[in-house]
């Protein structure tokens, strides 16, 4: 019943990168239309990571037999992890190449800014999402019921 490409990792990976595309295309619209500099609309991304994890949790049940609780927190998180990692470097090289004046607005205007850099905001980036993806893992998990009730 399992292939190839329905493996665990697999699924991670392209899970892991459609959500760092949805949030690296939310990020742009946001820049575009000028709202980027609303630090709160970034709750926007806890939805653009629940909709990566939920497709890759039913994705990976539906092509595996031996789909378990852990397994699906375990996905939900390496979702996280890969989507989280690449947005990260995505804001690092943003932040640090092609729009440094968006940085410097950071520092001007946010709690603790005058500590911010790029690398700091990117570490954040990746902590914030491996933690709203294992919160996330667990909800839908418990939620949507995608155990079995004899597991």
């Amino acid at each position: 019943m399992e292939n190839k490409n329905s493996s665990f990792e697999r699924t991670a990976e392209i899970f892991g990168l459609f959500t760092s595309i949805g949030l690296i295309l939310l990020f742009v619209i946001m820049k575009l239309v000028g709202l980027a500099e609303i630090v709160e609309l970034r709750a926007l991304n806890f939805f653009i990571m629940a909709a990566g994890i939920i497709f890759a949790l039913k994705r990976y049940k539906a092509n595996t037999a031996h789909f378990t609780y852990l397994n699906g927190l375990a996905l939900g998180l390496f979702v996280a992890v890969v989507g989280s990692i690449i947005f990260a470097i995505f804001v690092f090289i943003y932040t640090s190449f092609l729009d440094p004046a968006f940085m410097d607005y950071l520092i001007v205007t946010q709690p603790f800014g005058r500590y911010l850099n790029p690398y700091m905001v990117s570490v954040a980036i990746i902590i914030e999402g491996i933690g709203s993806g294992l919160i996330l893992a667990f909800i839908v998990i418990n939620y949507m019921g995608l155990l079995n009730k004899d597991q």
